[in-house]
């Protein structure tokens, strides 16, 4: 693990074991070697925190581009931290230059790490669980890695949108049995199939309402 990243688990960590007491299931669905992709629903900022604090193995996150190029002594921090926390930067002008995330999780993957998807693209505006984007089952295919389906509960009642403070709030995290993506995307349709099989078990572990349609973008979302 980044050094940062360990340091952060121990203390970060610790807080958030002793103060939300949270529950970890499935967690034998969670490869102990080998790539992956760790697919969830998103609810908060929270989700991020739990993810990486309560999953034994190094998570590879994204983080927006500003977080790399801030001015200052406030962005020279932020790009210390991401950088210390391996994160993956992403544009979020769209285009060539989002997908260059996608092409950075590669070698990540294939070197046998985990990296975290939210194949909603966004957080959710309401708590319900919108499509997922095919972005991560074409990443998983050529990568040659499984996805994950991961469900988080609690975390939009610990850290509401627009919230400054945490609250206190009971939180489940819950990993379901590896979905193969390998010999299995023969057209363009297939990647929409194996999507939809994904956000259908993140589903059944949140027991979200599902919405099939897009979730709409939020400017201050991550």
């Amino acid at each position: 693990m980044p050094l940062l990243y360990d340091l952060s688990k121990l203390t970060v960590g610790t807080v958030l074991r002793a103060g939300w007491r949270p529950r970890v299931e499935g967690l034998e669905h969670l490869p102990r070697h080998g790539g992956a992709i760790l697919a969830g629903n998103h609810l908060s900022v929270a989700d991020e925190v739990f993810l990486a604090c309560l999953t034994p193995r190094h998570v590879t996150f994204w983080a927006k581009s500003e977080y790399f190029t801030g001015r200052g002594p406030g962005g020279w921090l932020s790009r210390r931290i991401v950088a210390g926390m391996g994160a993956i930067r992403v544009e979020r002008a769209g285009g060539r230059a989002a997908l260059t995330a996608l092409d950075a999780a590669g070698p990540v993957l294939r070197d046998g790490g985990l990296v975290a998807i939210y194949p909603e693209g966004t957080r959710s505006p309401d708590g319900r669980l919108y499509r997922g984007r095919t972005g991560m089952t074409r990443l998983a295919r050529d990568a040659g890695v499984p996805i994950v389906p991961v469900g988080v509960l609690g975390t939009a009642e610990v850290l509401p949108i627009d919230a400054r403070l945490p609250r206190r709030h009971p939180v489940t995290l819950r990993f379901g049995p590896p979905i193969p993506v390998a010999g299995r995307i023969n057209g363009p349709r297939d990647f929409r199939v194996v999507t939809d099989e994904v956000m259908v078990a993140i589903q059944r572990l949140t027991d979200q309402e599902y919405v099939p349609r897009y979730a709409p973008p939020r400017a201050s979302t991550t």
